[in-house]
């Protein structure tokens, strides 16, 4: 078995793996143990879970634009070449991250249950140390003061 590059975060979890694992998780609780949110999904409801799937879809896709435009990648397994600054990373550190945070809660809506919803801080905590930490400190060792910069004047999630 080969090491993994010293050239990379050294996230072993891919973060779409993390939102997925954990809201099927809270959704099988659901199964066997239903706890609604409301009886039937309010149309306002269902409106702001579509919002929010559409516009996490729309932001994550937009990171992952301009990271194949910046000619690096968005797989935390492999190298990082550049640093994207522009964009929604002028806002978020971690556009990707928010979308996926955003089509998480709006399926959640969507599907009218209380467990995903009671799991999603796990997510998040999940996320920020299995992901976030060991990227931030490789974007550190990688850019210097470059990323240094870039962290005090954009915050990590909004």
């Amino acid at each position: 078995m080969t090491s993994p590059s010293s050239d990379t975060s050294g996230v072993r979890v891919p973060p779409p793996l993390i939102y997925a694992g954990l809201f099927l998780a809270g959704y099988a609780v659901h199964r066997f143990v239903p706890l609604r949110l409301w009886g039937d999904v309010p149309p306002l409801a269902r409106l702001v879970g579509w919002g929010l799937v559409a516009a996490g879809v729309l932001l994550a896709a937009s990171a992952v634009w301009l990271f194949r435009r910046a000619g690096t990648t968005p797989n935390p397994t492999r190298p990082t070449t550049a640093l994207v600054l522009h964009g929604p990373y002028r806002f978020t550190r971690n556009p990707m991250y928010v979308g996926l945070s955003c089509c998480y809660l709006g399926a959640a809506l969507l599907v009218n249950s209380v467990w995903p919803f009671a799991l999603f801080p796990a997510v998040i905590v999940l996320v920020q140390g299995w992901v976030i930490a060991p990227e931030e400190a490789y974007l550190e060792r990688k850019f210097g003061a470059e990323y240094r910069a870039y962290r005090t004047r954009v915050r990590r999630w909004l």
